[in-house]
């Protein structure tokens, strides 16, 4: 029996979609849209088959189950056809990084990853099943995520914490055969590589033409530091509170030891706006706000992508005056960089082949996959597609299948 994420809505709007000032914490929330949408939960688990008689009820379940359970038990690789196992993840938070809004703990997290779950079924037609745990112990976490492993296709790692992010993925997959993928991390690093790529080509250079700058050495920074290295960027500098990690520094975290060796390769020190000028990239992760002057020293014809929300690291008004792309994380404004543009289509097209884990080059092949849904509209405004674009989900899934059995991680 397989089963379906949908919308709790139906003919019970007035059940669940008003509020009464009864039932409501502050007059001001009984006409805020937000918490009408979100009253008894964004989303709930729908049979995609009948049981409509006895006949339906003995298949579905006794006796008809055991035949099924028991052919499992001979040959676990068929629970990946008579479950709904290859279809759905599990969407793992502990609560201690959740949007803008830091350590919340589990309970505040779960609007969040409900809301992850539905975006994984609107936009790439993968199941998942939010899972909030009340613990941040990293050893925990991972014990935990390994016992629930044998109901789920992959693991989706969402608002956990750096440093502990990095540990608990790397550990997760070690143990697990099947994909593990932190998308804080990883997501936003495919969406920005691709929004970049499209930038280059529009001004004629390459990747490999330019220097950029990361402003925050947390799970997004540093996974896009790495995966700009990895597709072969000129150079990349990534500044922390303390100003630009490198080697000099010594109080920085193995993490940031690590990253100070692969970075940085002119070897600059300072605070971040040393690192701007002449920069030909700007790319934000990490809040707090640019000066005009670093951005107006950065090399003509930058790009600037200010990501942090809802308030951008530099305002578009202020980018625009020097930046000749400017993208950011709101949807407000043009070059969302959005991970709901990578997320859905990387494990759709993993869970579609059965993949063990998820490869930096099926990364990049989603990555070059968004890229190219741009095409020919290639424009200043237009260097990233819209998360609406019908053309994303198949065409990131498409590829990511494709590398993985490329990578010989697939098994189907």
């Amino acid at each position: 029996m397989a089963a379906e994420i949908v919308n709790p809505r139906s003919d019970d709007s007035k059940t669940h979609g008003a509020a009464s000032a009864n039932d409501i914490s502050s007059a001001g929330e009984l006409f805020d849209p937000a918490f009408a949408l979100h009253r008894g939960g964004k989303m709930a688990v729908q049979a995609t088959v009948p049981i409509r008689d006895k006949d339906d009820l003995s298949l579905a379940y006794t006796p008809g189950v055991a035949k099924v359970c028991s052919a499992i038990a001979e040959n676990p690789e068929l629970v990946h056809d008579y479950t709904w196992k290859s279809q759905v993840v599990a969407v793992v938070t502990d609560g201690t990084a959740v949007l803008g809004l830091g350590d919340i703990g589990p309970e505040a997290s779960l609007p969040v990853m409900e809301g992850k779950a539905i975006l994984f079924k609107q936009f790439g037609g993968v199941d998942a099943v939010p899972i909030a745990l009340a613990t941040t112990d990293t050893d925990e976490i991972i014990e935990t995520v390994v016992r629930l492993a044998p109901s789920f296709g992959g693991v989706n790692l969402e608002d956990i914490s750096a440093p502990r992010c990095f540990e608990i993925e790397r550990k997760l997959q070690e143990r697990l055969d099947i994909p593990v993928f932190h998308d804080d991390q990883h997501g936003t690093a495919v969406v920005t590589l691709a929004a970049l790529r499209n930038a280059a080509k529009l001004s004629g250079r390459t990747l490999g033409d330019l220097r950029g700058v990361i402003s925050g050495a947390g799970a997004a920074g540093v996974a896009i530091a790495k995966f700009l290295l990895e597709a072969g960027i000129g150079d990349v500098a990534v500044a922390d509170r303390k100003g630009i990690v490198s080697r000099d520094r010594d109080d920085l975290t193995d993490v940031k030891r690590e990253l100070a060796e692969l970075t940085n390769r002119g070897g600059l020190s300072g605070p971040l706006e040393t690192a701007l000028a002449g920069a030909d990239v700007f790319i934000g992760v990490s809040g707090g706000t640019v000066p005009e002057p670093a951005v107006a020293s950065m090399a003509r014809g930058a790009f600037v992508f200010a990501m942090a929300n809802p308030n951008p690291e530099v305002h578009p008004d202020i980018a625009h005056k020097y930046a000749a792309v400017v993208a950011t994380g709101r949807s407000d404004y043009p070059n969302q960089i959005n991970n709901v543009l990578a997320f859905p289509g990387i494990f759709a097209g993993a869970l579609q082949v059965r993949a063990s884990r998820i490869t930096e080059g099926m990364k990049i092949a989603a990555a070059n996959a968004l890229a190219d849904v741009v095409g020919d509209e290639l424009a200043a405004d237009y260097v990233i597609p819209s998360p609406f674009d019908e053309r994303v989900a198949p065409a990131v899934t498409a590829a990511v299948a494709a590398a993985a059995r490329a990578e010989g991680v697939a098994r189907r």
